[in-house]
């Protein structure tokens, strides 16, 4: 039996956006699936297809962006036909999974606004932006084997850090944040020693979805210097459950804010990868913030190609992000370190004076970007709920 889904035309999963991600009915194991309005297209039985019966997206996008494509067009004259009923499966009634194997994860510092705040909260008497910000994307290892799936609980971390009376201690974090990001996976890798061209991105990318960095302030800002974030960022990163591919967003492409100096000659590319898309940041449901990715100083084309400057591998399945976002307002800003200025200036979330991440609380980031014919397409979203330490 055949059926025909039909979706509102104001949906953000409409069939110029079709996400992918890994879910699994009852009774039937994690597979790949597309997204359209409040549905989900089992591909192995719509395409019959098994590359699609895989528990991860892995393989599919190992195939290469011909195949990206192939399969895009494809899933696109399906929807405009009958879909095997047996194919379709609710939303709301499907479970989900990380729905990409990750390999290696790397977090850069790519917003210039978000740079400054925080270079004028730890530097008040120096240069917000420290003399290397502006010739290259700054960023960092971190730990693939913690990114989560959007959904999964966050434990509160412990690690050092030190008191207002200047005394290490070991214990919970009392400053535990959020980073609203935009994250890119890789689906075509490369070899150890040879650098992927800036106008090469999106032969490389496979898709984008929503980061929430979760870091914990106080025990980063002990042990940061001098090699950088480490257990502060460590414990866990929260990824969205749906990779929007990167053909969905050709309509949100935009120029790069203007970039002075003018990066050097293999950050320069022909092709423009600023991209029209605004985050929203909820805070036990109430938005406190609109983060505005088309502000960001670094393309990720650029960030790419930095990335692997030195000759760096990347494998299919690695995953960077962007950073957080913040734009030049207050309620704009992509963290709660910048939002409470250092809990400074406490922001009011359903009548509570806040500051930081107190047990119970729930973050989710949303985002939509610039689609065709004045439509957005959604990027879903990405949730987390804080638990309390473990002794």
């Amino acid at each position: 039996m055949k059926t025909r889904i039909e979706v509102p035309y104001n949906t953000l999963f409409g069939p110029d956006n079709l996400p992918y991600g890994v879910f699994a009915a009852e009774g039937q194991n994690f597979r790949v699936g597309v997204r359209l309005g409040e549905q989900v297209i089992d591909l192995a039985a719509a395409l019959e297809d098994p590359v699609f019966a895989e528990p991860s997206l892995n393989a599919f996008m190992a195939a290469g962006p011909r195949r990206w494509q192939d399969v895009r067009n494809r899933i696109r004259e399906l929807i405009d036909g009958e879909i095997p009923g047996e194919a379709v499966h609710l939303l709301h009634d499907v479970r989900t999974k990380l729905p990409v194997e990750i390999g290696d994860y790397v977090d850069f510092y790519a917003s210039i606004d978000h740079a400054t705040n925080l270079g004028r909260l730890f530097r008040p008497d120096a240069e917000p932006l420290l003399p290397n910000w502006r010739h290259l994307p700054v960023g960092y290892h971190g730990r693939a084997g913690t990114v989560v799936v959007s959904g999964t609980d966050i434990v509160r971390p412990h690690g050092q850090h030190r008191t207002s009376s200047d005394t290490t201690v070991f214990g919970p974090s009392q400053r535990l944040d959020i980073e609203a990001e935009l994250g890119f996976v890789v689906g075509i890798g490369s070899e150890l020693g040879t650098p992927i061209d800036i106008d090469q991105f999106a032969e490389h990318v496979f898709g984008v979805a929503l980061v929430n960095d979760w870091s914990a302030r106080d025990i980063q800002a002990w042990e940061y210097q001098p090699l950088g974030p480490f257990l502060g960022k460590s414990f866990a990163t929260s990824l969205s459950a749906w990779i929007t591919p990167l053909a969905a967003l050709e309509t949100a492409r935009i120029r790069l804010p203007k970039q002075e100096p003018e990066p050097l000659p293999y950050l320069r590319g022909s092709q423009q990868w600023g991209l029209d898309i605004d985050l929203a940041v909820h805070w036990n449901g109430q938005t406190v913030s609109h983060p505005p990715y088309s502000r960001m100083y670094w393309s990720p084309a650029q960030m790419l190609a930095h990335l692997t400057a030195n000759g760096a591998a990347t494998r299919t399945g690695d995953l960077y992000a962007s950073g957080t976002v913040s734009g030049s307002e207050p309620d704009q800003r992509g963290s709660f370190i910048e939002l409470s200025w250092g809990g400074a200036e406490p922001v009011t979330v359903n009548g509570l004076h806040r500051t930081f991440l107190e047990d119970g609380d729930e973050v989710v980031i949303t985002a939509s970007a610039r689609g065709s014919n004045a439509r957005r397409i959604g990027l879903g979203e990405v949730r987390g709920r804080i638990w309390h330490a473990r002794n």
